[in-house]
């Protein structure tokens, strides 16, 4: 069996969206911050920004639009369980999220510890 491994799909539902800011809550980079460059839905997982950064050697592949490229060392954010992150609320500290409707008929998300609400990310 050569290639890759099909992944198991993921069947919860992701609640970080790209932008959000949050903290890892177990492995190697446990405690540490950033925000979220890309969700992937179907595996999972979410990149975070200079978090489980793995470092790939890479040799220079000249093309015809760049004759001399550079190789090297490139380092990769690499994908994390989304269940080890975790958004930072106002205060810093790790929650949960919970969707709450208002009076007006719009859904915000809201954060368990504190209670409150967390705005959308910027585009």
């Amino acid at each position: 069996m050569a290639g890759k491994k099909t992944p198991i799909p993921f069947e919860g539902k992701i609640k970080i969206k790209k932008g959000d800011s949050v903290i890892v809550l177990s492995g190697k980079d446990k405690g540490r911050t950033g925000t979220v460059a890309q969700v992937l839905p179907d595996e999972g997982k979410v990149i975070v920004e200079g978090v489980n950064v793995a470092i790939r050697h890479t040799k220079g592949q000249p093309t015809q639009t760049n004759p001399n490229p550079e190789g090297g060392r490139l380092e990769k954010a690499m994908p994390l369980a989304v269940g080890k992150v975790a958004l930072v609320n106002a205060d810093g500290k790790p929650t949960r999220v919970r969707t709450q409707v208002n009076s007006d008929g719009t859904k915000v998300r809201v954060a368990v510890k504190g209670g409150q609400t967390i705005p959308e990310p910027a585009k």
